[in-house]
This record gives structure tokens, sequence and C-alpha cells, in this order.
């Protein structure tokens, strides 16, 4: 227990050790100061440990004790962050060269004043450490080796109705998706234009989402079902939302309606006369108002005969309100099934054979498991490679002892947890209650969260979003994220959090939170913000905004000092107030699919920032101040955006890595060399309007071949801009990519032969996909002198490629090829 009491403390105040030894190497004249903080930290660090060990003999006394230090790290975190603010400030400044002289530039901020203001604030931190640590004394607590228990990681829940690799194969319950299919398929001869519904109904952790997978997935069903829709409802049971959610899932691209009723006439049109079959996952609304509610909507629908609504849920008041069909109530596993279903995990596929020992312990411990198929599944995940000895340790473990069920499956859930070794790794866990229950988490998104909150450490030799892969990988293995979706190769994209480890996640950010401090707050409405005390919501780190109601921001941000992160992703409004400016600390914000036309000049003193997210969004223009932001690392947006073009001096932003669109401009506009030093991007690159490069050397200074973490490389031409000049394949020449590249895509190229790159000098080892479309003028490409040139390429593409008359035909691993080269009638 020892660790929900101490992981976040020992996590921040790991935190915040590096960043006393890393960040001060140009102190201003408070070198004193900052010493007798290391000194301190360090000494506090040895007394946490012994804090950990003796918990147990005084726990409310050390739990105030923790409390205090948290508090305390918390604040030397935010002073030293503004520190670091103020080298961004003047790094930034002298950049821009605003003052011929670095004494002008002092005038803003003088450096005095400056000195005086860090040096008391560094003081008083190193006076409430000397009290804290007398204090510490008193209780008993001593310096214990200081060693720490951080592993060295290296790289190697909303549902959905996507399998995981070990859902495809269910255990125990083929003759239950058997006759619900029975079921469903004879009660389509109804003809009744509103659809039955089904119940699935069971305890936390039984299987009804994976049941209502197979069901969705059989051939059957799709056969019978003209239109499958999949639906996470969890809480609360939002009529409008689910309503949206059935809209965007059947037209993605009118996700963006927002009225109902606008909502419900589009959904008549897209379901008129269609059987349909919807999967209503994880409701907890037993409300028969808000029930018929949602029911109004669908039975306006014209021609929906044989319609099925499949409802999966926990609760048998929630079943009798919605279900017209047989309720499927689901029964435990057997101790057998459960065994099989552990020692899948528990026991690696080609791994070797576990002793007779090892199966007789994990026997009784699958039997222990009540029938329950997640806790088989996340005590498998624990088991996997310990000894005899470990497994037997949980065999006789305490959790069996506890008299509830649903408690016991908590206990299982929190024993996983413990096993985590890594306060940070922790503290990512428990960040992960931000989210609402159902929730379809992006993976880079949430690696991004967890680095604004400084919970992934820098090192030398690792970034820290590598750092945050290797810890997703690692909730993964241990059956905290499931329901994983994967992009064209093969990546984790999106996750999902089953409802007991968002409940688990949600438990253990309470207890690790000894503080009083408010320190994320997730996805309100302003006038609950507006309850809060004035002092709480100046410590407020994570501010996530409803998108469900009518906001009015206003110049609130002036209060959120300590602002790292900001989401109004969906939030209804219409400009940022130039106080987002003072948010000096602000390292993610997310303002896709808002109103916003316009961002403030002021969004150009966010030094800190390392995320911007904008999808969807419809901007005049980006501010040139833009280019002020030399801490970013990820600029998300997408095409519709992407010809706004980006304020001259975006080549400044070194440290960018996702970066997916570049615009080449001309007459004040960035041009193809500023992608020069941005040798960090990675993923994917699409650069436009090429037609503007003026010849082979200009394209040169992109520096490409650089740029080796690029999957994805696009070239697009204007389809049809007249050509300006004639310089297309030098240009192409001059636009070498990476050798490592796997996706290539060239656009409305207006040259005779494609580069040396591609023919004569061709050593692609990792290519897979390879499309040139709309090559009017091409002739012919030439087969590499070294073969094969393109040894793992799967996918071509030859499109509108009217005049050409040769290819190369040797690829060796070429799964699809795509020619349409003959000229079009």
């Amino acid at each position: 227990m020892a660790e929900f009491l101490t992981f976040a403390a020992q996590g921040i105040l790991t935190r915040v050790a590096l960043l006393a030894e890393q960040k001060f190497s140009l102190l201003w004249g408070f070198k004193g100061e900052v010493q007798m903080l290391r000194d301190s930290l360090s000494l506090i660090q040895a007394m946490l440990r012994d804090a950990e060990q003796r918990q147990d003999r005084a726990p409310e006394v050390l739990k105030i004790w923790v409390k205090k230090l948290e508090d305390i790290v918390h604040d030397a975190d935010d002073v030293l962050d503004e520190y670091e603010y103020e080298v961004l400030r003047c790094k930034v400044v002298l950049e821009n060269q605003v003052y011929k002289k670095v004494q002008n530039f002092y005038s803003l901020h003088n450096p005095i004043a400056f000195r005086v203001h860090m040096a008391h604030k560094i003081k008083k931190i190193n006076l409430s450490l000397v009290n804290l640590k007398n204090e510490a004394a008193s209780i008993g607590l001593a310096s214990l080796d200081t060693t720490s228990h951080d592993i060295d990681v290296r790289v190697d829940r909303e549902t959905d109705s996507n399998f995981q690799i070990d859902e495809s194969n269910i255990i125990g319950r083929g003759e239950l998706v058997l006759g619900i299919v029975e079921t469903l398929i004879d009660s389509n001869n109804n003809q009744k234009n509103s659809p039955t519904v089904m119940a699935i109904v069971g305890l936390a952790g039984i299987g009804k989402t994976t049941l209502a997978k197979s069901v969705y997935h059989d051939g059957q069903i799709d056969t019978h079902f003209r239109t499958k829709i999949w639906i996470c409802v969890c809480i609360p049971f939002e009529v409008k939302a689910i309503l949206s959610g059935i809209l965007e899932s059947l037209k993605p691209e009118k996700a963006a309606i927002k009225g109902k009723d606008a909502i419900c006439k589009n959904l008549q049109e897209e379901l008129k006369g269609k059987r349909y079959l919807l999967i209503l996952d994880d409701v907890w609304n037993d409300n028969l108002q808000k029930w018929d509610d949602l029911m109004s909507c669908l039975l306006k629908v014209n021609d929906t005969r044989g319609s099925t609504i499949i409802v999966t849920t926990r609760s048998d008041r929630v079943a009798k309100v919605v279900e017209t069909l047989p309720r499927c109530d689901m029964r435990k596993l057997s101790d057998n099934e459960c065994w099989l279903i552990l020692k899948d995990k528990a026991v690696p596929f080609g791994s070797a054979p576990i002793s007779e020992e090892q199966e007789i312990t994990g026997r009784k411990i699958a039997k222990k498991c009540g029938g329950v198929p997640l806790v088989a599944k996340v005590l498998g995940s624990i088991m996997r490679s310990k000894d005899s000895n470990e497994w037997l340790a949980i065999e006789e473990s305490t959790i069996w002892e506890l008299p509830e069920e649903e408690n016991r499956i908590f206990s299982v859930m929190k024993l996983s947890f413990d096993e985590l070794k890594s306060p940070s790794l922790k503290q990512c866990f428990a960040y992960c209650s931000v989210f609402m229950k159902g929730f379809k988490i992006e993976k880079n998104d949430l690696i991004q969260l967890w680095m604004a909150q400084g919970l992934l450490h820098p090192s030398p030799n690792r970034e820290m979003e590598d750092t945050g892969n290797a810890y997703f990988n690692i909730l993964l293995e241990n059956s905290f994220f499931q329901d994983v979706t994967r992009d064209e190769f093969g990546v984790i994209t999106h996750c999902k959090m089953h409802d007991l480890v968002h409940d688990l996640a949600e438990h253990v950010s309470k207890l690790k939170s000894n503080s009083s401090d408010i320190r994320h707050v997730g996805h309100i409405h302003t006038s609950i913000l507006q309850s809060i005390p004035k002092r709480s919501v100046q410590k407020l780190n994570s501010f996530f905004l409803n998108p469900y109601f009518q906001v009015v921001l206003s110049d609130i941000f002036s209060s959120f000092r300590c602002l790292r992160v900001l989401n109004l992703y969906m939030v209804n409004i219409l400009k940022l107030p130039i106080s987002i400016g003072d948010l000096q600390h602000l390292r993610y914000l997310d303002i896709s699919r808002t109103q916003i036309t316009t961002l403030p000049k002021s969004i150009g003193k966010l030094y800190n920032l390392q995320t911007l997210r904008m999808y969807g969004l419809k901007l005049n223009k980006f501010p040139k101040e833009m280019r002020n932001l030399i801490s970013l690392r990820h600029v998300m947006f997408d095409t519709q955006l992407c010809f706004k073009r980006f304020p001259i001096g975006i080549g400044r932003l070194t440290n960018l890595q996702s970066f997916p669109f570049f615009i080449v401009g001309e007459n004040g506009s960035p041009g193809i060399q500023e992608l020069a030093c941005l040798n960090q991007l990675k993923g994917k690159l699409a650069i436009y309007h090429l037609e503007l490069v003026k010849d082979g050397d200009e394209a040169k200074k992109a520096n490409l071949v650089e740029k080796t973490r690029i999957q994805k490389l696009s070239f697009e031409w204007a389809k049809y801009w007249p050509p300006k000049n004639k310089h297309d394949e030098d240009v192409l020449e001059g636009l070498k990519p990476p050798p490592q590249l796997e996706f290539l895509e060239i656009n409305n190229f207006l040259g005779d032969h494609l580069p040396s790159w591609i023919e004569t000098n061709a050593l692609f080892p990792a290519l897979r996909t390879l499309s040139i479309r709309e090559a009017r003028n091409l002739l012919q490409w030439m087969e590499a002198e070294v073969l094969p040139a393109f040894p793992c390429l799967e996918e071509l593409s030859l499109l509108h490629c009217h005049q050409l008359t040769t290819a190369p035909s040797h690829f060796p691993s070429l799964r699809r090829d795509l020619l349409l080269c003959q000229k079009r009638h």
C-alpha cells in the first residue's frame, strides 16, 4: 500500500531534481540557493524511501508529511519552469533581433529584478524543505539509499467493434454467440418499423463487450444486416451525443453537425430503407424518458424493418427498460476455461513449457478468478515471466479474502498496478483518468499529454516520445489498454480502457493526490470551474472542457497560472482570448474542431508549447509570431488547414517531429529551404506546390535525405497549374528522400524521366508502397542498375501516366499493382 501513498511524490521529486541539475547552467546570481535546493531534494528523496517502508507504523502522520512534500515540490517545479521560460524568451528575442544590442533587450525584463524574484522564491522553497526535514526527524524518518527505483525503459475505454488479438478466439462463449445470432435473424421477420432490442447482462469483466463483438463480426450477421453501427455509451447517457455518434459512424464527414434536429434529419436520410444492427455498449441509463427520447428519433426513420439494437449492461434495471427480445444473461466461465485464458497470457507462444508445479499453482489461481475472464486475463499478464515462487505468492495473496466479488476483481486490478516498478509509469497510468469512460484514446495524443505533464524524463540517448512509447507498450502488455487499432504500417494508433481499469485509474489518481489542490480537471462546464476555489484554480495543470456545453472563456485564463494542458476540442468558441499568452507553463493546446478563425498574436509567447493540435480549423491565416514557438515538437492539422501557409521562419522550429504538410510559397511565404534544419521530422510529410521551386539546387536545400525518421513522403505539383518553369525533373532529382522510406507518392509531375534515385541508383530497402499519378509527360521508367532496388515493394500504382511505355518488372514482393497508363478518352 505504500506506493499508493508515495508514487506521485516520488515522480514529481525525481523530475524536479533532474530540473535542478540540468536547467541551471546559465544562473544569474542565485547559485547558492539552487545548490541548497539540490542538496535538500537529495535528502528528501532518501527520507521518502524510508516513508515507503514505515507508512504502516504511522500512516496518518506520513500521509500529512507526504502531502506537504508534494505541495512544496510542485511549487519548486513551477519555479524552475518559470526560469526555463525566461531562458526561452531570451533566446526568441535575440533570434528575432528586436534590439540591436543585448543590453537593450534586458530593458524589458530587468535582470536584477528577475534574479531577486527567483532567489526569493527558491529561498522560500528551501525554508519549507528545512521545516519538512525537521518534521521528518520528529516522526522518525531517516535517510535511506536514494538509488532510483525507476526502471530503465528500453524502446523496443471507449469500446469499438474491432477484435484484439486475444479476443478473436473467445473461450466458452461459442454456443452463446450462435444462440444470439439465431435470435436476431429470427427477429428480422418482424414487419414493424421499430427495431427490436436485446440486452446482454453480466457483471464487470465477464465479457459482455467481447461477446457483442463476436456477434457483430459473425458472417450471418454480415449477410442479414445491411448496416452495422457500434457506439460506446457509458456515463452520462447523452441522447444527442449518441445520435451524433451514430451519424458519424455512418458519415464521418457529418461529425460536425451539432443540432439534435439536424442530426435526426440526417439519420433519417442515411438509414432510410436499411436493415441495421446497432450495438450500444456499456449502458447505465435506466431512465425510461431518456431511452424513449433516443428511440423517438430512430422510429422516425422509414423502412427499417428487421433492425435490431443490442445493449450491453451490468444492470438488470437497464435491461428491463430497453429489452423487447429474450435477455442474454452471461454465465461465469468454468475453472478450466479461466485457466486457458490465464495460461494464454502467462505463457507466451514459443516459450518453454511450464513445470507441473507451476500448472498446479496456475490452476488454483484460475479457480480463484471466480469465472471472470478479465481477472484471468489480468492475472495472466502479471504472471508472465515469473517463477514458481512468484506464482505461489499470488495464489496465497490476501486479495482473495475480500467478501464482495467486485472488490476482489478490483483488488486484482490493483495488484497489477502495484507490479508497475516505476513511479513515473504509475503516474502515466493515473493520468489516464482524465479521459471519460469509453473514450477512444489516440496513442500519440496520450504520449504528448504525458510529456506535457513532465512525466517522461528526457535523457541524452532517449527522447521523451520514445520513453512514452515504451510506457504505453508496458501498460498494453499488462492489460491496462485494450481494443487497439493500427495504421497502414502496423503501428498502434488508438486504444481503449476497460471500465474497471478506468475505475482503477480514478482510484489511484485520487489516492496519489494527497494535496488538497486540484491538479487535473476533465470535461467540465465553466460554471463548475467557477465553483472551484481560486487557489486551486491557480494550481490547475490540466483543463479539458466539455464540448457539449456552451462556453464563454473571456479572460479566465489569466487565473490559470500553472496550466500545462488545455484541451478545447469541439468546444463552441469563436476565438482565443489574448490572455492565452499568459500561460507560461503551457505545453499542450488542442483547439481542434472549434469555430476559431484567427489566432491571437499572443500565442507566440507560448515558448514552452510542445504540442499544438488544430484539426478541422478554418483559420484565415497564421500569425507570424508562431515562428517563436521554439519548443514545438508536434503540430497537428489536416489538409483543410494546410493551404493557409505558415509564416517565414518556421524553419527555426528545429524540435518539430510531427508536421504533416508543407506548402511551398512565393512572394513572402516560406520557401522549401525552410525544411532544411527540420531533421527531427518523422511519420508523414506531404510537400505541396512544388511547381514554385525554381530548380534542383533549391530543392536540395530541403535536405530530405537527412530526414531519416520520415516513413511516408508525398510530392505534389499543382494539377492545373500552367508550368512556370521546366525544371520538374531537376526539382524531383533534388528531393532525394531518405533510404528508410516506406511510402512514396508523386502526383502531377511533368518531367519526361524519373530521377536517378528511382532509376539507375535506386535502393530503397524498406519501401512498401510507390504511387505515381498524373505524370502526363513521363515516357519511360528504366530498370535500376542494382537489383532488387525495391525488395520490399508490395503495392505499385501508376495512374494516368499517358505516355509511359516501359517500366521495371523486377519487384519480388509485389502483391498489388494498379497500372492505368493508357490515355483516357
